[in-house]
């Protein structure tokens, strides 16, 4: 049987093969870096297609479909204008990493991963 869109995301973060995807918040989300996503498991010339798609919306929107939100990630920002630049440089790099969550799709509990239901 093929794998449903939440059991090949599980098995790719809990791979190593992917730098683009992993755990965070103590594996109760989903880090996604995208441009490196992109390339390296939606790009041209990748080996083992995981996905049926080269378009990263469509992965976002199969995300979406199984009850994933997006994460807003909040900075707190500093008065002194060095901090606030450095900060500012931080904060775009970090632009590029997004992260969504599941209260069913948690590395400590991989038996919710059952309750993971299209919409």
């Amino acid at each position: 049987l093929p794998l449903c869109f939440p059991q090949k995301l599980w098995k790719m973060l809990e791979s190593d093969q992917f730098r683009s995807i992993w755990w965070s918040e103590g594996g109760k989300c989903v880090a996604i870096n995208k441009d490196l996503f992109k390339v390296e498991v939606l790009g041209r010339g990748v080996r083992q297609r995981v996905f049926n798609t080269r378009h990263f919306k469509s992965v976002i929107r199969q995300m979406n479909l199984y009850g994933f939100t997006k994460m807003q990630r909040n900075f707190q920002r500093s008065a002194s204008l060095p901090e606030f630049l450095a900060e500012e440089a931080a904060a775009s790099a970090h632009s590029q990493i997004l992260y969504y969550y599941n209260p069913s799709f948690n590395r400590a509990h991989p038996w919710l991963l059952g309750m993971c239901k299209r919409r």
